[in-house]
Formats: C-alpha cells, structure tokens, sequence
C-alpha cells in the first residue's frame, strides 16, 4: 500500500474516475502518495474512451470546456497543448423530420415551426412572465418558466422523460438550472440578434471547445501514468466491499480482488463510488434510517450503439436530440465531429446512438446484435440513415452514469452527509456519483481539488457548495474568471 514516507499518512482512493485521478495526482504534487482502488479495468469512470478494433467511442460526449480556470490549467498540465483540438460545438434537435439548433436560436426555432405555431410560442412565453409556472422546483415547471409551455412541450419534454424515464414534473429542477441557468427565450432573441461571436458567458452557449485527439480517456490514461510516477498505486478490479471505522473515524478499506480480499489501512478515504454504496459498506453499519435515505437515491443507466457508416452518412454536428416519442433513442453522436482520429478509416464514421435505461431493463439486458438492429431500424425510421448503410456495430455499457434528481435526493444526500461526518469524518465524497450531484467533468475535478487542499493546507473549502449557486456554474465571476 502507498503511504508517505514523510507524513505517514496513508490515503485510500476509491475509484479510478476525473476526480478520483485528478485527487491522486493533486496529493502527488504536494508529495504524498495515495492507493487508487478501481473495480474495473481501465480509468476514466464515464469520462473513459471505449476502443474496439481502433475505433473510439465517448461515452456521453465530454466537452471541455470550463469558467474553473484551475481545472482548465490542470487539463493542460496533464495533456500538452498539441494533444488537443479546437473543434467547433454543433448539436441540433431533430423534430418531425426537421433540424433545430441547440440552444435553441429564437428565428431558427420560430421559423422551422411556422408562423403560427411561432405566434403561440411567444404568445406563451408572453404568458409565463405574466403567470409563471405555480412550482418551479420540478424541471417541467423550471424550464416552462422560461420558455413558455408550448415551446416547453416541443423542445424539453420527450427527451427529459426519455433520460430520466419518469415524468417531467417528477423531476427536480437542479438538472435543468445547470445546463439552461440564464438562458430563456428572450435571451435568445437577444443571442440570434447580436453578432455571431465564440458566446462563453453562458455555458450553454458557447460555440467551440477543446477536446483530446483520441477522446477524454487519452487524458486519464496520462494521468495514471503521472501518478504512477509519483509513487501512487492504481489497483485494477478492486471492488470495495467493506470500510471499517471506529470513533468517527475510518481506518481500513476491505476490496474483493481476482486473488481474494485485500485490506489497506487508511487514515484518509476520497471516495467517487456512489454515495449510497459507499454509506452501505460502512463496517458497523448505519442505523436503519441511514440505509433507507441510502436505498432513496437511484441512478440512471446508459449504453451506446455505435454504428459504423460511410463518412457521407455523417453530420457536422457532434450530436443530434432526437425529439421523438416513437423511437427510443435519446442522442445521436458522431464521433468524427469530435475528432477525426476517433475514426480509423478515411471514408467512415461512425455514430453513436445513445439509449438511457436501467439496469436489469429490456433495453441494458438485450443481446448486442439485436441492439445494433434496433439501432439501425430506428435510424432508418427516422430518416437519419438511408437503407443498407450500416457496415458494423458495437455496444457499450455504463451503469450508474446519471444519478437522478428526484423529489426526495436532496434530503437522503443531507442524511448521508450528515451520518459520515459524524461517524467516518475522514472520509470525503468527491465527484459526480460520489456526491449524487449531476456534476459535469471539470466542477468533479475541482470537487477533488479543494478537497486534497482541504487534506494538506488545513483549507476549509466546503467542496458541497461546488456547481450549487448557478451564476457559479454557467456565468463568469470576477474569482473564478481570474
């Protein structure tokens, strides 16, 4: 096990995800080792690059781009600059047989729907400033104030449900206040009128990005590396099983491995595992109370049919929303939009069709071969690909990608929260499942940045109120502009 030699402060760290990583090697630069404890068998948690046969998949698309100028940095201190592109951002709604912008652009928008569906549109965003939505904690009556009902229906509607697979009220609005904070139909107008422009003081709207050449895992790969070279250990197929803690403290993480079970004794913990599983390992276990809050949060699950086409087939965006209620299909990606050298042959791409399930589901248990039919059927039906087309296919799993936002996850994360710092104060959820909070990649890193400053300075960050307040997450401050 890694411990510091100096300090002899031994760190167990669970996951091998951005922050798990980006936690490893922040303590390797102030001159303490860690043990990284991975259940899988490569790194990049759903930041990871899926290849098979050469051909590179991103498991839900990862744009980099961030208003964290210290995780910006950090990405460039882990990859030279050569190693990234500069690629412009392109995604589009695809609604009864036509092309929105994504963000929606008030004209394009307005125009594609006729005048006369327009004239309702902003009749009823007219409406909702007048008479806003009764609850806007939901994310249909979040984002309904802020478009209006009709266009809310048209635009948001379907493909939420199909993401989360409940109905739209049942949804928390922390979802939509993360992606669409700021943005609303007047806005927009605003945004289609004033010169076209590299937008970055809405998240939502910026118009290029920087992406690694061979996908986001090319950047956890290297960071592996790096902290290896530190000193740190990175333990592949360790699937934690059990933490030991006494007297508010933990002191030993138990892992299942290929060889039988192995123990590492800790005196810090920085965990990315889901919070519920990491409150269920806890050895004594929680009060009955602590484990139903445990049992409360659940997770949406995710896989990718990727479909090898001719390069003619493809589209310049780097994905597509798919607004129909007859398919199931959420997202169409194509990988070549991203990076040309995700693709191995000259004259194809290859597109990814995103489906959101759960685990156990018709859909996550259906046998490759069928999805790959599924897949091109749906395409074909769409009018997305013409007939005869598809060349290959592959299929990628990711369970667990979407913690979800229910009525009832704030209060079971309080609990969670509430129960470890009282009983295992030494350990510290980080990241994007460890903390069920639908963090992008760069506000996972920070999370794991000020923790580690938290560690070693004696900093008093509170990690909790990362990607929270949204001027902090979609618009520039003065400090974080800086």
């Amino acid at each position: 096990m890694s411990a510091d030699t100096e300090t002899g402060v031994s760190t167990v760290i669970i996951g091998a995800g951005p922050a798990g990583l980006t936690a490893a090697y922040e303590l390797g630069k102030a001159g303490r080792t860690a043990t990284v404890l991975e259940s899988d068998t490569v790194v990049g948690g759903i930041s990871r690059t899926a290849e098979v046969d050469g051909w590179r998949f991103d498991i839900g698309g990862h744009r980099f781009f961030t208003k964290v100028k210290p995780v910006r940095d950090l990405w460039h201190e882990i990859l030279p600059d050569e190693e990234f592109l500069l690629r412009p951002r392109m995604s589009r709604i695809f609604y009864r047989g036509k092309f929105y912008d994504y963000p929606l652009r008030a004209f394009n928008a307005l125009g594609n729907l006729g005048i006369i569906e327009a004239v309702r549109c902003v009749l009823s965003y007219v409406a909702v400033r007048i008479r806003p939505p009764k609850d806007q904690t939901t994310f249909e009556g979040y984002t309904a104030s802020k478009f209006g009902w009709r266009l809310y229906r048209i635009f948001f509607k379907t493909y939420t449900e199909k993401v989360w697979g409940v109905p739209a009220d049942e949804i928390q609005a922390d979802w939509a206040a993360q992606r669409i904070k700021n943005l609303n139909l007047f806005r927009a107008i605003v945004n289609a009128l004033a010169p076209r422009r590299n937008q970055k003081s809405i998240t939502s709207l910026i118009e290029e990005f920087e992406y690694p050449r061979h996908g986001p895992g090319m950047m956890w790969e290297r960071c592996q590396s790096l902290v290896e070279e530190q000193g740190s250990e990175v333990h592949f197929r360790h699937d934690v099983e059990r933490i030991t803690h006494q007297d508010g403290k933990a002191t030993s993480v138990v892992a299942t491995t290929e060889n039988g079970t192995a123990t590492f004794e800790c005196d810090h913990v920085i965990s990315t595992m889901p919070i519920p599983l990491l409150v269920k390992a806890m050895d004594p276990a929680p009060p009955a109370e602590i484990l139903a809050a445990a049992d409360g949060l659940t997770f949406r699950d995710f896989l990718t049919v990727a479909l090898v086409v001719p390069e003619t087939a493809g589209f310049p965006d780097n994905w597509i929303y798919v607004h129909a209620p007859d398919v199931s299909v959420g997202r169409v990606q194509n990988f070549r939009s991203w990076s040309p050298e995700m693709v191995p042959e000259n004259d194809k791409t290859c597109l990814g069709l995103e489906y959101f399930v759960s685990e156990g589901d018709e859909l996550w248990t259906m046998a490759d071969e069928d999805l790959i039919a599924l897949g091109t059927a749906e395409m074909e039906k769409l009018g997305l690909l013409g007939p005869g087309l598809v060349e290959k296919g592959f299929v990628v799993r990711m369970p667990k990608a979407y913690p979800m936002y229910d009525g009832t996850y704030r209060d079971n994360v309080d609990l969670l929260r509430g129960w470890l710092e009282t009983n295992a104060s030494n350990v510290y959820p980080v990241g994007r499942n460890g903390m069920h909070r639908y963090n992008n990649q760069d506000h996972s890193m920070y999370t794991a940045m000020l923790t580690v400053e938290n560690m070693v300075n004696g900093t008093n960050h509170d990690v909790w109120s990362v990607n929270v307040e949204a001027e902090y997450h979609e618009e520039d401050s003065s400090e974080n502009a800086a």
